[in-house]
């Protein structure tokens, strides 16, 4: 597919048909973030991958909200969540060319452990695409009343959901995508997106802000 076919077809796809996906296809997905950009290359990400129905099954109940407000995402045949390592990055830039030997938080401009992980994300977003197939990122969200686990320093929910999983205390889930071919019911886009959607003068500044050409 070009480039900006898979640009254009790109969009958060929540009903799936019941068919598998095959190994191959669900490598390059994967394999596909490991093409991201990463400060440093420090590369502080990892990828829990679910193609096993019983482990999917032992997914869906921590994002409950999710599965009430679109149960066919569960028919999807791969869960990824993608998690961010910022160990990773305060190490990297603490080595001799970087030399931020205090490993501060704060010299950073912003958390670019989740941003890259976000970006690789994004590429397995776009792979699926690119592989005919849909797919949707969403949030593995605090529960109502959730409480701080002070131990793992998250919330309890987050701390289960990382339990069940063996996942590191250090690694921080950023959220989940589903991945699957597209239902053939798939309901049309909403239409209040196209309306909602910000024209490119009003976010795309030229030379100085305000300024459209």
């Amino acid at each position: 597919m070009e480039f900006a076919e898979v640009i254009r077809r790109r969009r958060m796809v929540r009903h799936y048909a019941d068919r598998p996906l095959s190994p191959d296809v669900v490598d390059r997905i994967l394999a596909s973030a490991l093409r991201a950009p990463s400060a440093g290359f420090s590369q502080g990400w990892a990828f829990l991958a679910l193609t096993d129905p019983a482990d999917r099954a032992r997914f869906w109940p921590f994002v409950p909200t999710r599965v009430a407000q679109t149960p066919t995402m569960q028919d999807a045949p791969l869960v990824v969540v993608p998690l961010a390592h910022k160990a990773a990055y305060l190490a990297r830039y603490a080595e001799a060319d970087k030399g931020w030997t205090d490993r501060s938080e704060a010299r950073w401009p912003a958390p670019y452990w989740y941003v890259d992980t976000g970006m690789a994300t994004l590429m397995m977003l776009l792979t699926a695409v690119d592989e005919g197939l849909g797919a949707c990122f969403f949030g593995i969200m605090p529960m109502a009343g959730d409480d701080f686990d002070p131990v793992v320093e998250v919330p309890a929910h987050t701390a289960a959901f990382k339990a069940e999983f063996g996942i590191p205390d250090e690694y921080s889930p950023i959220g989940g995508i589903c991945v699957g071919y597209r239902a053939e019911d798939l309901p049309p886009q909403n239409p209040t997106i196209a309306g909602r959607r910000r024209d490119r003068d009003e976010v795309i500044h030229r030379g100085q802000w305000g300024r459209r050409s």
